[in-house]
């Protein structure tokens, strides 16, 4: 069954940490605005979406026709989500960034094919949490969908918030990355109950 905490959990924190995405999106929206910003943010949500549909196609497949993967899913996915976490925890209070130099709906859309945080996050999401418990095209369909939008919606979101969603991080990161920390330990772990 689909342990439905702690994947919205996954989801949410992979989608709003900070990452490529999430920088360069509030990098451009401090720079150009949010809504001269949008066009990036939407390639990200398209790229999102085809990284996202490839990946949940090959999780599929090699769910079905390896069923001994899925220990091997699953410890990669916790150590993966230790990593995280540890990665998090010792992260620096500098949000800056020096972003691309243009906000364009194929520079954003391009980014995806090259973030390895989406490839994980999708494979982590579709091989430890949703193929265990679904397997029908239409519940895959939905919950591709569904994962896009959480993932894309980090970018909107710290597009939206631009600067001072980075003064907040600045102010309160080792709070807030203990939390995430403590979270991301708990999905972990909770894999393996």
């Amino acid at each position: 069954m689909l342990h439905l905490y702690d994947f919205v959990i996954y989801c949410f924190i992979t989608a709003y940490t900070p990452g490529a995405n999430n920088l360069l999106s509030m990098s451009n929206a401090i720079r150009l605005g949010f809504r001269r910003s949008v066009r990036f943010n939407l390639g990200i949500l398209a790229g999102f979406t085809a990284v996202m549909t490839i990946c949940t196609v090959f999780s599929t497949a090699l769910y079905s026709s390896l069923p001994k993967i899925r220990f091997v899913m699953q410890f990669l996915g916790a150590a993966y989500m230790l990593f995280l976490a540890w990665k998090l925890w010792k992260s620096s209070n500098d949000m800056t960034s020096d972003g691309g130099s243009e906000a364009s709906f194929l520079s954003g859309m391009i980014l995806q094919f090259a973030n390895p945080k989406i490839y994980i996050y999708a494979i982590t999401a579709m091989s430890l949490y949703i193929l265990p418990a679904y397997q029908s095209t239409g519940a895959l369909a939905a919950f591709t969908i569904m994962l896009s939008l959480i993932g894309a919606s980090g970018s909107f979101v710290w597009a939206l918030f631009g600067s001072a969603f980075c003064s907040f991080f600045s102010k309160h990161s080792r709070a807030v990355n203990l939390v995430m920390v403590l979270l991301l330990i708990y999905c972990a772990v909770s894999l393996f109950m």
